[in-house]
């Protein structure tokens, strides 16, 4: 059976939770529910396993803090055997507008400090990533207090749209490979119907 480790970054606690800086929380927590899967507290992260059409995908939401994500990326990979292009780590991008998604097989943390330990426990930045655009409508100098708000009442209609599409992307990725779902993903613009 193929075996998928589905990363979403975040913080643990009440005080972050749906914040923009937790969407990878909230994806991977969609994804579980889609499937039916339920997260248990381990080893450095709540995770969920999930059986589909005959893969296993390991989700997890560390419980290390941002910027410690690398510890429990590593040791998930680590302790269930998952090569590192079987991995879809799911992550919060101020450079990207909250109408869209962008999947890539490597790239650079782009200053993103969850990404930033990810690849320092790893030794490259080549693992595959989609990034979840919050915008950057924010006042200069006020980056950290954005990310850790939550979302404006007028964008959750398209937040929990693009959620819901993240399942797919990740059954997508696991089914028919990063290149042909990139093309899918990348380029399209989420809109809200009125």
């Amino acid at each position: 059976m193929q075996k998928f480790l589905i990363v979403g970054l975040g913080n643990p606690g009440n005080e972050y939770r749906h914040t923009r800086h937790n969407i990878g929380f909230d994806v991977v927590s969609a994804f579980a529910l889609k499937h039916g899967g339920f997260f248990q507290t381990v080893r450095l992260a709540e995770k969920a396993e999930i059986k589909w059409k005959g893969k296993i995908f390991i989700c997890i939401k560390p419980t290390t803090y941002m910027n410690l994500s690398g510890k429990a990326f590593k040791y998930w990979l680590d302790a269930e055997k998952i090569a590192l292009e079987n991995t879809l780590t799911i992550v919060d991008d101020i450079a990207i507008p909250v109408d869209s998604l962008r999947l890539r097989p490597a790239g650079s943390d782009a200053g993103h400090n969850g990404l930033k330990d990810i690849q320092f426990m790893l030794g490259t930045d080549k693992y595959p990533k989609l990034r979840f655009g919050i915008g950057n409508n924010y006042p200069k100098g006020m980056q950290a207090e954005f990310v850790l708000m939550k979302w404006k009442p007028e964008e959750l209609k398209l937040v929990w749209k693009k959620i819901e599409y993240c399942s797919e992307i990740i059954e997508s990725f696991s089914t028919i490979g990063i290149e042909k779902t990139m093309n899918i993903v990348n380029g399209k613009k989420f809109l809200v119907e009125e």
